[in-house]
């Protein structure tokens, strides 16, 4: 008869049990060994593959206590067959099913046009409605001062603004240093247009044309892809293929992520 030894070890020694967690299509994990993040992509035969946002791909074994989310340690497990709930936004933020928004708070985010309001909706607009963050379009950054000055930012009402192409010694920039404040904060992204905010290789091409300067770039850029000279179309196609942050290059996300957090805080 096999004698089993008792165990010893005492509790305050012994690992504390950690949240097994399935291995759902856009759960964003930390693989701790590596510090490599990123959103499942697959799962099978005891291994896990992760996108990270750059689009790079590694495989990664499901061992206990393997991988972390949201800075927690947990263990991934292969997914149910049935169908699940999506576990993250589109953003990459944790899901909240069934979440009620939120009544709108005072504070305010501003882009410069109706396609950085739809962009910015199609990825952020869950976070956005459960914080209760209001986004609206300026339609040109020149009335910027009047509308900060008619909105009064202060403690409780925050004013964020996404300015397009914003680089030093500008018209924009300088424009931004003259609004910003303790409770107003203008950031920019470096891109001629929202347009070019978005991977290029999420719509199917390399990169962006270049546009001469001088030319229209919107019209440039149909032309020079072979599309019909219909901007709205041309924004209407390049917002379907936008499914999650995944899809927007990393100077775009770190932006609206910085409004998002100054609007809330």
């Amino acid at each position: 008869m096999r004698q089993y030894s008792p165990d010893l070890t005492p509790p305050w020694k012994k690992p504390k049990p950690v949240p097994e967690v399935p291995a759902e299509p856009g759960l964003v994990v930390e693989e701790p060994g590596s510090g490599f993040c990123g959103a499942v992509i697959r799962c099978e035969a005891g291994t896990v593959t992760l996108e990270d946002r750059f689009g790079k791909h590694r495989v990664f074994p499901m061992e206990p206590r393997g991988f972390l989310l949201e800075g927690r340690v947990v263990t991934l497990v292969r997914p149910s067959s049935g169908p699940a709930r999506p576990t993250h936004t589109a953003s990459g933020s944790v899901a909240v099913p069934g979440a009620r928004a939120r009544v709108a708070r005072a504070g305010r985010i501003y882009v410069e046009g109706r396609h950085d309001a739809e962009l910015v909706e199609k990825v952020w607009g869950d976070d956005l409605r459960i914080e209760g963050v209001v986004v609206e379009y300026l339609e040109g950054v020149d009335d910027l001062p009047s509308i900060v000055s008619d909105f009064a930012p202060g403690p409780d009402a925050r004013l964020g603004v996404l300015v397009d192409h914003l680089v030093p010694g500008s018209k924009e920039w300088r424009i931004a240093e003259s609004v910003t404040s303790e409770h107003a904060l203008v950031v920019g992204h470096p891109y001629i247009d929202i347009w070019e905010a978005v991977k290029p290789t999420s719509l199917g091409f390399q990169s962006w044309p270049r546009v001469p300067r001088g030319q229209d770039w919107k019209t440039g850029v149909c032309r020079s892809l072979g599309w019909p000279p219909n901007t709205g179309a041309a924004w209407q196609r390049i917002l379907s293929g936008v499914h999650s942050y995944r899809d927007l290059e990393p100077e775009l996300l770190g932006r609206v992520e910085e409004l998002i957090d100054f609007v809330t805080s």
